[in-house]
């Protein structure tokens, strides 16, 4: 059936829903079936402009509005996106193409970090010394930015900007969320949470648009600080541009995530946590399992048998197909990339194990590929070295432990990692040694809950930031030190040149 009728994505600004004046828009497709269900407008300069002029005005009364109230209202929101899962994930379904029991989990994911947020009286409280010397105390205070901007992905429309900007809020900042243009629908529902959660208008705000609507937000005098999720090019593009600008930036890029499997592990534990973190969510997570890497040829052959019998029978479909293992892929463009990168492997010389590239699903006209993957991939195959975004897996065999952490150390990556072992001392020299931002063992995603912070390394992450977890509320405020001395009053005065000292 051919939709007619598109929707009209609107900006939300100032506590209000905005048509928005540009010419320049793009369209929104369901990636189930292929079709168009919208289009969405293109923020103008000015419009960027009007926004952060905005935003800077309620930042400042929302930075006086004490932490218990603004707590008060975070609580409220916390609740309306509980009692709203089922239409956010609904909504998640619609122009991600995620499934829907998938999108589900990342939305408890992402209320992690407003549980986090929900502490920040705690989380802001300063340090307080008592006579440094000369009668003086000394006391540290942390104070919001300002206007902060968070630039989200395509991948997790909820869960991320939920990571990225509760704490940004909590702590007193007004929020300029640019969410990808491929999924607006949810960023426009959560701002409906916040409205009826009571947050005053001009703290929280969406503006769409592509690449230079988010060029206008990053370098605008008003932005304090820049948090980004997407590529690496892209990341170290925004992080270049926003620090040339003078603006605090954490920009978080590419994975490359390996799995690490020793001979003494649980094969069939190791084999299903592979399929699950490998192929969910069509592989569209920054922290999906790219490379399975048994250690010895004997570990190889076993887990790659095993796998194999799992991965074909592995199911892609709509994201309302409760029958489905994981839904379609972002878009056409995206699906054609994994074609091209699974052409590719094939033309180094990778072993094709499953092959899903004509997977059997109900609507043809959908962005949908099935699970493929691939043994006999070296270091050098691009199949090894880039990102592939979408359901095609590569199995490198490492000779040793030492092998296999060298291999991982020396890639351009290095956004998670996890192993595979029964042995306390393989696992120790493993966490100990491996390059990696974050580790998991005997976990198959090691993305860390939400009151723990998240970050990679290497090409992973431009900037010292993290995207939740504590070092958030340190990201989004300036920390400020006072040193103060009442004196008694019949205080002699004198004028004294030596460097001050206790």
């Amino acid at each position: 059936m051919e939709v007619t009728t598109l929707d009209r994505i609107m900006h939300y600004i100032n506590g209000k829903k905005v048509k928005g004046t540009s010419s320049r828009f793009g369209y929104v497709y369901n990636p189930s079936s292929g079709q168009k269900i919208a289009t969405v407008p293109y923020a103008t300069d000015a419009e960027v402009d009007q926004t952060i002029k905005l935003a800077k005005e309620a930042a400042a009364k929302w930075a006086k509005t004490s932490v218990g109230k603004r707590v008060a209202v975070l609580f409220k929101f916390r609740q309306f996106v509980s009692e709203h899962t089922d239409e956010l994930a609904r909504l998640i379904g619609k122009e991600n193409g995620k499934t829907i029991s998938d999108a589900k989990g990342a939305i408890k994911r992402g209320m992690e970090s407003i549980d986090l947020a929900i502490g920040a009286p705690h989380i802001l409280k300063g340090e307080h010394s008592v006579n440094v010397g000369g009668d003086i105390n000394a006391y540290s205070i942390k104070q919001p930015l300002g206007v902060v901007t968070c630039i989200s992905p395509f991948n997790f429309p909820v869960m991320v900007p939920l990571a990225m900007s509760t704490m940004a809020v909590a702590v007193g900042n007004a929020m300029v969320l640019k969410p990808s243009e491929k999924v607006p629908y949810s960023a426009l529902f959560l701002s409906d949470l916040w409205e009826k959660a009571g947050l005053p208008a001009g703290v929280w705000n969406v503006v769409n648009g592509d690449k230079d609507t988010v060029n206008a937000i990053i370098t605008h005098k008003d932005i304090k600080a820049i948090s980004f999720v997407g590529s690496t090019k892209v990341a170290e593009k925004i992080y270049e541009t926003g620090t040339k600008h003078h603006k605090r930036v954490a920009a978080f890029g590419s994975g490359k995530n390996h799995m690490v499997i020793m001979p003494d592990a649980d094969m069939d534990l190791a084999v299903d946590a592979f399929v699950g973190a490998a192929f969910g969510s069509a592989s569209q997570r920054c922290m999906a399992i790219s490379v399975a890497m048994p250690v010895g040829e004997k570990a190889a052959e076993i887990f790659t048998k095993k796998a194999k019998e799992k991965v074909k029978n592995l199911k892609p479909g709509a994201y309302q197909d409760e029958t489905a293992d994981f839904g379609a892929l972002i878009s056409e463009e995206a699906k054609q990339s994994v074609l091209r990168a699974i052409e590719s492997a094939e033309k180094e010389g990778a072993n094709i194990v499953v092959d899903g590239r004509n997977p059997s699903v109900n609507n043809a006209n959908g962005f949908h590929l099935g699970a493929t993957l691939f043994n006999h991939v070296t270091p050098e195959m691009a199949m090894y070295k880039e990102e592939v975004f979408g359901p095609a897996r590569a199995i490198v065999t490492a000779e040793s432990l030492d092998q296999a952490i060298d291999l991982i150390n020396d890639h351009a990556y290095g956004n998670g990692v996890t192993i595979f072992t029964n042995s306390g001392r393989h696992a120790r020299k493993f966490t100990q040694e491996i390059e990696v931002g974050m580790v998991g063992v005997n976990v198959p995603v090691p993305i860390p809950v939400g009151y723990h912070n998240f970050g990679g390394w290497k090409g992973s992450r431009f900037g010292e930031g993290q995207m939740f977890g504590p070092d958030t509320a340190r990201f989004f405020t300036n920390t400020k030190t006072v040193s103060e001395r009442w004196p008694e009053a019949d205080t002699k005065s004198e004028t004294n040149f030596d460097f001050p000292s206790s």
